[in-house]
């Protein structure tokens, strides 16, 4: 076919395929897949072009990438487009492969719903894989009545709904069926037991629920069943012991009940079942140890009874073995000692008590200790049971743990050294026994720790300094121990370190300063210790919370509200017998009497203090004349601003005379300030005050209100000409959420900056000092105006550096945020970050822990982390930091904490009374404490804030095709 010829075919095709019309009379078969395949990829993305090679002009399309043909026939057999990162639709064009055998197109970013057609068209398709897509809806029941040959279909890890087609039962050739994590829902239809060739089930991740019909035994064939993560209810069928072949059952995380099905003994080649996650009761069965090939048993999270049978013991090939979360008693039986493949072994959080196992510690017989069928465990989690005694020395038997938890026992004795020879131990967990003795030295030998948990014991002595070697450390908690002396300088090497605590102790002496250069600290704990000195300046230290440094009296600093108290110098003594020449070493001749130094007369000491007072008072008066000629000035200043338009302060053009202003509208006439400026020397009109000044509001001649700030910064403003050019920036930022900034007036010693005024007042307010109950969508909306106006302020690259809830005013109209204060550290010279912080940062809480350290760039993120304050200022109600009677506690560590215990929305505002949706709230919450990491570069941008917010408010928005 000639080219000019081929897109007016296409143009036929795509006809066709819309009408349905048979295009057999129009062109060769040979180019129907072409064509096919081109109509195909008119529908999708192709971002990586992987498919670059389809070309329509080819007249076979056998060498292009994903695409196979029979040798014989020169027609498509395969398309495997798997993981190419196309997105799109599946378009019709795949319709006219009539000799399609196998069609993969898993692990894209496809969407849309089904082509109820596909399956019907393509009657030769053996295998349809779409699997790790984005396709959604029903499956139509149509989907499967004509499914020819189909062997193998798999459509997991979409968004498929709706319930599974009934007709699924009629494709008698399946072998493999995998609708997995999806949002299927209703009940399993009984006749897909039917489908007696099926080799594999997965149906694993959905909505499904009801009893799991019977019948599962005429599935003879069957190899592997997962029905994990659903609803389902009920017994689990007995008929499945039926099923010889099965290697592989997962019905955990249902809602199952009753017990075991003894007929479940039959599986001799199953080697994984996991029921983990029900309700099933009873005992664990003794026919249990009849599964000889078994190599994964979890029967965790139930409500088993009794006693570990002794027959788990014949499981030899078992390597993962996991009966925690029951209501086990007893001990673990000898006969486990068998078995020799096990590495994960987790009993945790039942009632087994006695001794810990000596075929696990090697504290038995010599043929229990050198037996090389002995399991050599990696993970061992034997916490919150009743185990007692102490750990035997010779632990190092399981030299290849990676995680070791005994936690919540009854344990005593000491700590074996040889803990220190297991160099793979990623995981020490020993807290909440009643360990005894000192921490070893050797513990330092476990290079490989990650966690260290001893708490809650009655360890003493001292922390000993190796811990130091175990240079991978992240988290270290020794708290609620008896353990004295000083912290070891050498954790200061513990670069990687994020959690600390060594609180409800007797340590003494003072901090190491070497702490501070921890670079990676999330939290530090040291309250209730016998601490002593200045807190290290600098790093975390400087944001460290009040509460996690309390109880310990002799600590100082301003974290702790404690002055430190300098070192007095030695008093002055004179040698009235010296010379002024000192000898040839330095030290001060004596004569022969020998005449001692002594300290300088009582008589002497009152005339240096009586000098002193004089000094002091000369300076103060001096400081209260400057004083007052300044207030003088700024009167003058605010005479001549009040008296209206016969003054040529008005003037719109500069001035060089000092005793004259300058007044400058952005828009309007300036002649409006000639009524109402009084008020700037009224205090009745005054709305507050900030770092930067007062606030006064006045009315225009024309009736409008205005809110104009007197800076009482005056000392620290730039020059003139600086002042107005970064002036007349901030005046031309316009955004709906930003307080607008209309003018300025400027003297030498007097500058407002005049403001449009805000009627409802103060976010503080309406949180703190009993202004209108806010409703959670009006907290959402005031959360996401303030993100917005603060992202406007980064795109014009200004930093607010004052975010607080008293800076955002509330339109008393539309009730929309309104951002004020913002960049106003522009009109101040180049300032240390110090004296910067201590002017405008003045509400504790909000501040970004980078503002303490000298070497970090003060950046955007600086306005992130107030912001993550404000979220949750705004969604708890509290304050960021409150001071009760015996504890500070600062609002960002009180939600993360809530956190991590799973009750975060017992920390949502209680005026709410529970009308909030927890599926904005809590994800709200955890945006603000991403906001506040402590690392700037974890935080986001304000853009990517806004858009988190908004995909928060209306999620179906994020999900559109």
């Amino acid at each position: 076919m000639l080219k000019m010829e081929r897109p007016l075919f296409l143009l036929l095709l795509l006809l066709a395929l819309v009408t349905g019309c048979c295009l057999g009379s129009l062109t060769p078969s040979l180019n129907d897949d072409v064509l096919g395949l081109i109509v195909f990829k008119s529908d999708l993305q192709d971002p990586k072009g992987k498919l670059a090679s389809w070309n329509q002009d080819d007249y076979s399309p056998c060498g292009w990438v994903g695409v196979k043909c029979s040798p014989r026939s020169n027609r498509v057999t395969e398309l495997s487009l798997d993981g190419f990162s196309l997105s799109g639709r599946i378009g019709r064009g795949l319709l006219q492969l009539q000799f399609l055998r196998k069609l993969t197109l898993s692990r894209n970013n496809l969407t849309g719903s089904f082509t109820p057609q596909l399956l019907a068209r393509l009657q030769n398709l053996t295998t349809l894989d779409l699997s790790g897509n984005a396709l959604s809806g029903a499956i139509p029941d149509e989907f499967f009545a004509q499914c020819g040959s189909l062997r193998a279909i798999s459509l997991a890890g979409n968004k498929f709904s709706g319930k599974i087609p009934a007709s699924l039962s009629s494709c008698g050739t399946l072998v493999s069926v995998n609708f997995g994590s999806n949002r299927l829902s209703g009940s399993l239809p009984s006749g897909i037991w039917g489908l007696k060739g099926l080799w594999s089930l997965d149906l694993s991740d959905n909505l499904l629920e009801g009893g799991i019909p019977p019948g599962i035994e005429a599935l003879n064939s069957l190899r592997a069943v997962n029905l994990s993560k659903n609803q389902f209810t009920g017994e689990i069928p007995g008929g499945i012991g039926k099923c010889l072949l099965l290697r592989t059952v997962d019905f955990s995380r249902n809602s199952l009940s009753g017990y075991l099905p003894a007929t479940m003994r039959n599986l001799r080649l199953c080697y994984s079942l996991s029921v983990s996650s029900n309700s099933l009761t009873g005992e664990v069965p003794s026919w249990i140890g009849e599964l000889k090939r078994m190599e994964s048993l979890d029967l965790s999270g139930n409500k088993l009874s009794g006693h570990v049978p002794a027959s788990v013991g014949n499981l030899e090939m078992l390597k993962v073995l996991n009966f925690s979360g029951n209501r086990l008693t007893g001990g673990l039986p000898d006969s486990m000692s068998s078995c020799g493949s096990l590495s994960t072994l987790d009993f945790s959080h039942n009632s087994l008590s006695g001794g810990l196992p000596a075929w696990i510690f090697g504290s038995g017989s010599e043929k229990l200790l050198h037996s090389s069928a002995a399991p050599k465990l990696e993970y061992l989690d034997l916490s919150d049971n009743e185990f007692s005694g102490d750990i035997a020395s010779t632990i190092d038997y399981q030299s290849k743990l990676l995680v070791l938890n005994l936690s919540g026992n009854s344990l005593t004795g000491p700590i074996p050294g040889a803990i220190g020879e297991l160099k793979e131990l990623e995981v020490l967990d020993l807290c909440t026994n009643k360990l005894n003795g000192s921490i070893p030295m050797k513990i330092g030998g476990a290079t490989s720790l990650n966690v260290l948990k001893l708490d809650s014991n009655f360890l003493s002595g001292q922390i000993p300094s190796s811990i130091g070697d175990c240079s991978s450390l992240t988290t270290l908690i020794l708290s609620g121990n008896i353990l004295s002396g000083p912290i070891p300088s050498s954790l200061g090497k513990l670069t990687s370190i994020q959690n600390v605590d060594l609180s409800l102790n007797t340590l003494s002496g003072t901090l190491p300063k070497q702490l501070a250069n921890l670079p990676n600290i999330a939290t530090f704990n040291i309250s209730h210790n016998r601490l002593q000195g200045e807190l290290p300046s600098g790093g975390f230290f400087n944001t460290i919370s009040p509460s996690s440094v309390s109880g310990n009296p002799s600590l100082c600093g301003a974290v702790v509200n404690r002055t430190c108290h300098t070192v007095l110098p030695k008093p002055i003594v004179l040698n009235p017998n010296a010379t002024s020449d000192e000898s040839a070493d330095g030290s001060i001749p004596q004569n022969s009497l020998g005449h001692k130094r002594i300290i300088l007369s009582i008589s002497a000491l009152v005339a240096i203090g009586a000098a002193a007072l004089i000094v002091v008072g000369v300076i103060a008066v001096t400081v209260l004349n400057l004083r007052v000629q300044a207030t003088s000035r700024s009167a003058t200043a605010l005479t001549a601003f009040s008296a209206g338009g016969d003054d040529d302060s008005f003037s719109r053009s500069h001035t060089t005379d000092p005793k004259s202003g300058k007044l400058v509208m952005f828009s309007g006439d300036p002649d409006f300030f000639s009524a109402g400026t009084h008020a700037l020397l009224n205090k009745d009109c005054e709305l507050g005050r900030g770092g930067f000044g007062a606030v006064y509001r006045t009315v225009l001649r024309d009736g409008n209100p205005v809110a104009i700030k007197k800076l009482t910064v005056s000392s620290l403003v730039k020059s003139q000409d600086d002042f107005e050019r970064e002036v007349k920036k901030l005046g031309k930022i316009h955004h709906e959420n930003l307080v607008q900034l209309d003018g300025y007036y400027w003297t030498t010693s007097l500058q407002l900056l005049i403001y449009e005024f805000v009627s409802g007042g103060s976010l503080y307010k309406h949180l703190h000092d009993g202004g209108n109950l806010l409703s959670w969508n009006e907290r959402l909306n005031l959360i996401l105006g303030t993100a917005k106006g603060l992202a406007h302020l980064h795109q014009s690259s200004i930093i607010h550096y004052n975010i607080k809830s008293s800076n955002v005013l509330i339109d008393g109209d539309t009730g929309e945020p309104k951002v004020g204060d913002f960049g106003l550290a522009r009109l101040l010279p180049m300032l240390d970050r110090y004296v910067l912080s201590s002017k405008i940062q003045s509400a504790l809480g909000y501040m970004a822990p980078e503002f303490a350290c000298r070497t970090v760039k003060i950046t955007e993120k600086c306005d992130v982390y107030g912001f993550g304050v404000l979220i949750l200022e705004i969604v708890t109600g509290r304050k960021p930091v409150e001071y009760m009677e015996d504890d500070v506690v600062v609002l960002c560590d009180m939600v993360r904490g809530a956190l991590e215990e799973g009750k975060v929305e017992e920390c949502i505002d209680e005026k709410l009374q529970g009308a909030f949706p927890a599926d904005e709230a809590i994800p709200v919450m955890k945006l603000g404490l991403i906001c506040t990491s402590q690392v700037p570069s974890n935080r986001p941008d304000m853009g990517e804030v806004v858009n988190i917010l908004e995909l928060i408010r209306c999620p179906s928005e994020g999900q559109q095709d």
